[in-house]
């Protein structure tokens, strides 16, 4: 559904919403901030800020971590989630840093302990610390000199199951791979060619001894804003400033598949639990649905009014539906007595979206949920359902014309086998682990069967168009709404914009010009457009996080304020009452 309401409850900010599987409850005592809840000004600081979670695996320790940068500073806490108030009183780390901002972290979830947590922080200045919050004695840090890059890092994750590799990503487009036992040396790095494809290239550095760092990926145009590893733990996918989404198969630095965004530039990626989808958000306003097994984009998603800043598939609302579904009519609030309708919320759930993904029958129906969230302060939640992933024959016109004109893209940046390819020398090769179940979503079940590649088809049992789809077939006839559209989106605009941010030096340069009408860059009226599901706006600045628990959403804004919203049936205590309250008013009316 659109965004409701106009004028003044437009812009009111939500703190509760409803979907089919029930209501979400702002939790006002489990917020996290810094400790004096001061918002954080402009003048403080402009570097988004970041979440990063943490599972230490057993439930007497306290569950989770949670660590957040705001401005200056960066911040430890043991996560209660949505059962418990946060105290903001004992955080188990803080610090201030001077010079620089932290920009981005992450947890590494394969050694997290109760004890010992390993912690690698980005800076504004390029550098990158490793540290244990929990120890305080363990502490490194990288780049210090900024021989290696000197621009801001973006983002940082820890490669899958490795207990000290990690991955880095700058503003300069380059991606370097880091050991954490191995020093960065005393002068700049000397590199030398190992790969090279259309847009990204591969160095390793020269050195007699071992050094950081491993690899050097120099991936598109401008700054390489965000990457993702697969759930299968193979495939690295990456939104670049470029517009660009370029999937790789990292062991053998094969290009998989790639994608244009409709406009400008791509910020933010993420896969779905089983790893047959890859959605993205950027510039262009949009959410882009990606297929990883078909190469090509299956639909997007209108819903923001500015930048898309993260997006993020949710493990616990996906749903595979083994029977024939009742048909329900009228609002989403009419749906409630008969919510979850089938909706599993656990890791079967996963194993058998994998079991499906695996065959060609129709007997199940399959749903994806996904979230975004913007520089508009718009929280959106997309429903990714069976009519869109294998349209039926009255949608498979929409896509004729989308067939005809994909024969013209060329064949360098159609997708890839990943199976040849020049290796890694064999010390690197055999340090970098193989599969993980887990995307940027994290942490949530583990998907199996994630390695089936196996086509879906159009043929099989017929089914019927689901009542909760989000599709609009997005004709563009008039020309009051073509003229609109020509506006927010015309090339000549994009070109005019890229050439004041992006006058580099071009890396095989993807002409957005000629990529419009082809398999890398659809049209608007040669896919679906979803509509959300959900559009509230929750804060009062620009939202940073978006992360999906079992009991719980986590996001964050601008101002620094971290924001629990209890999953249905979740919430306990004050605010359940106040809001059940709530929740029976409204079904009065």
């Amino acid at each position: 559904m659109a965004a409701e309401g106009g004028g003044k409850e437009l812009n009111d900010i939500k703190s509760q919403f409803r979907t089919r599987e029930g209501a979400y409850q702002l939790l006002s005592l489990s917020e996290y901030s810094r400790p004096n809840r001061v918002p954080l000004s402009a003048a403080q600081g402009t570097n988004p800020v970041r979440v990063s979670l943490v599972n230490v695996r057993e439930p007497s320790a306290g569950g989770q971590r949670i660590c957040f940068n705001v401005g200056r500073e960066l911040y430890l806490y043991l996560y209660r989630g949505p059962r418990k108030a946060a105290d903001l009183s004992k955080p188990i780390d803080k610090r201030i840093y001077k010079g620089t901002q932290p920009t981005c972290h992450d947890f590494n979830q394969f050694t997290a302990t109760p004890d010992s947590v390993s912690l690698v922080i980005g800076f504004s200045a390029g550098q990158v610390q490793y540290l244990d919050p929990i120890k305080k004695e363990t502490s490194k840090l990288f780049n210090e000199e900024r021989f290696i890059d000197k621009t801001k890092v973006t983002c940082l994750k820890w490669m899958p199951e490795s207990e000290c590799l990690f991955l880095v990503a700058h503003t300069s487009g380059n991606l370097y791979l880091y050991n954490v036992e191995h020093p960065c040396g005393t002068t700049a790095p000397h590199y030398q060619p190992l790969k090279q494809g259309p847009g990204f290239a591969v160095y390793t550095c020269k050195s007699k001894s071992s050094r950081n760092p491993l690899l050097k990926w120099s991936v598109g145009e401008g700054a390489l804003h965000e990457f993702a590893f697969a759930p299968d733990g193979k495939h690295v996918a990456c939104a670049s400033q470029d517009g660009s989404l370029r999937v790789f198969h990292f062991d053998s630095m094969e290009l998989y598949g790639a994608m244009k965004s409709y406009f400008g530039g791509l910020l933010c990626v993420c896969w779905s639990p089983d790893g047959r989808y890859i959605v993205t958000g950027g510039e262009d306003d949009l959410v882009t649905v990606w297929s990883f097994w078909d190469c090509r984009v299956i639909a997007r998603g209108h819903g923001h009014k500015s930048w898309v800043s993260v997006v993020a598939f949710d493990p616990y609302t996906s749903s595979v539906d083994d029977g024939e579904q009742p048909e329900f009519s009228g609002s989403d609030e009419d749906f409630q007595e008969h919510a979850p309708f089938g909706r599993n919320r656990t890791n079967s759930t996963l194993s058998r979206l994998s079991k499906h993904n695996s065959t060609d029958g129709r007997a199940t129906n399959v749903t994806y949920r996904f979230g975004s969230v913007g520089q508009d302060t718009q929280f959106c939640l997309w429903d990714l359902t069976e009519d869109i992933l294998f349209p039926h024959q009255p949608l498979s016109r929409a896509r004729t014309h989308t067939n005809v004109v994909n024969t013209a893209v060329p064949g360098s940046l159609s997708c890839g086998s990943h199976s040849g390819g020049l290796a890694l020398e064999a010390n690197l090769t055999n340090s970098i682990p193989h599969s993980l179940s887990r995307s940027n979503s994290l942490p949530h079940p583990a998907v199996t069967n994630a390695n089936s590649k196996a086509h879906a088809t159009d043929g099989g049992g017929s089914f019927s168009i689901s009542k909760f789809a989000t599709l609009t077939l997005h004709e563009r006839k008039d020309k009051s709404a073509e003229k609109d559209h020509k506006r927010n989106h015309s090339i000549g605009h994009i070109i005019s914009k890229s050439n004041d941010k992006l006058n580099l030096v071009t890396r095989n340069k993807l002409d957005s010009a000629k990529t419009l009408g082809t398999t890398l860059c659809p049209r608007m009226d040669e896919v679906p457009l979803l509509e959300p599901l959900v559009c509230k706006k929750i804060a009062h600045e620009r939202l940073t996080v978006l992360i999906f628990l079992e009991d719980c959403i986590v996001t964050a804004c601008q101002e620094g304020f971290i924001c629990t919203w209890a999953r249905p049936g979740s919430a306990v205590g004050t605010e359940s009452s106040k809001f059940a309250q709530w929740d029976r008013g409204v079904a009065g009316v």
